[in-house]
């Protein structure tokens, strides 16, 4: 798996589909781990409108990496997750996650369902909550109940109404 000063992420794609090193803002986020700036960066470099990249996989390990270290983790750590991964899922045109980073992909969802269990006990604040709970259902398989988490409470409102007419 290529760590944060492994060179072969000189070559990972993001949601651009084209070369993008996420290590910049990866050791920001090591160092200020609500960085603003630095999570903006990852959110528009590592997918757009439903594309994402190998890279995009890649920093979802490190990301998680990072994150381990704060409680609660990031809304961020969630969101990004999740959005990567209802990409890779729900689009064809999107890469496989390659077998080196596979292993660690999977083990680095396996470390954000137990910290998005860990968060949803005392968090609160509603990005967090929506984005740790598309979180575990996507890990648990409920493509769509996680892509519904994460959406907004009053798109969500709006769905049920238009559904159920009320």
């Amino acid at each position: 798996m290529p760590i944060l000063d492994d060179v072969q992420w000189s070559g990972l794609k993001g949601g651009y589909k084209v070369v993008y090193d996420p290590r910049p803002a990866l050791r920001t986020l090591v160092l200020r781990y609500d960085d603003k700036p630095a999570w903006d960066e990852l959110w528009n470099e590592l997918h757009h409108q439903g594309d994402v990249g190998d890279a995009s996989y890649a920093a979802v390990v490190e990301i998680v990496r990072i994150s381990e270290r704060h409680a609660p983790a990031h809304w961020g750590a969630y969101g990004l997750a999740a959005t990567i991964e209802e990409a890779r899922l729900l689009d064809d045109r999107n890469p496989p996650v390659p077998a080196r980073i596979e292993p660690h992909y999977k083990a680095a969802w396996r470390t954000l369902l137990h910290l998005a269990l860990r968060d949803l006990a005392t968090v609160t604040d509603d990005e967090t909550v929506n984005c740790a709970l598309a979180v575990v259902a996507l890990y648990r398989g409920r493509f769509n109940l996680g892509r519904m988490a994460m959406c907004a409470e009053d798109e969500r409102a709006e769905m049920l109404r238009d559904y159920f007419g009320r």
